[in-house]
């Protein structure tokens, strides 16, 4: 009987702690979708003929293109705003590694060499000016309630 109800409890402890007490899968670890939600999307991009147009680097909004558009989207249906940087691959890289954007855009496929650095979404060959090579998105890694709720937003938007 004393081996019944150890094996119980312990069900209803393994049970309970799987439930995570409240917690949602998949999680952010540093909290990014609900910062972000009503508040700042923090964009880097980097330009890419067709996909990132540098217009103004000192204005508000100093892209434009198919990517800034998508990415605007996103965060406009998150009830965010976005802030902007420009900056090179590397430079955008290093800032999601060290928490200072939330996704970096521009020309990069699913076969980039930042994978290793940055969590990196699924390629989309849909988006106008990607001329078929599968775009990606780069997030910090670990931060997959983040990724999720975008590459959900891109699928609807321009397919898988």
């Amino acid at each position: 009987m004393r081996r019944v109800a150890a094996v119980t409890a312990a069900m209803l402890l393994s049970l309970a702690v799987l439930t995570g007490c409240g917690a949602s899968i998949p999680a952010d670890p540093d909290g990014a979708l609900d910062r972000i939600d009503g508040g700042v999307l923090r964009v880097g991009a980097s330009p890419s003929d067709g996909l990132v147009v540098l217009d103004d680097p000192s204005g508000a909004d100093p892209v434009s293109g198919p990517l800034p558009d998508l990415i605007a989207g996103f965060a406009a249906g998150r009830d965010a705003r976005v802030r902007w940087t420009v900056g090179s691959e590397e430079d955008l890289v290093a800032a999601l590694e060290s928490g200072a954007l939330d996704v970096a855009i521009g020309g990069m496929t699913d076969d980039t060499p930042w994978s290793d650095r940055v969590s990196v979404t699924r390629g989309y060959t849909g988006i106008p000016g990607a001329a078929g090579r599968p775009v990606v998105v780069l997030l910090p890694l670990g931060e997959n309630g983040l990724q999720s709720a975008l590459e959900a937003y891109l699928d609807a938007e321009v397919g898988p």
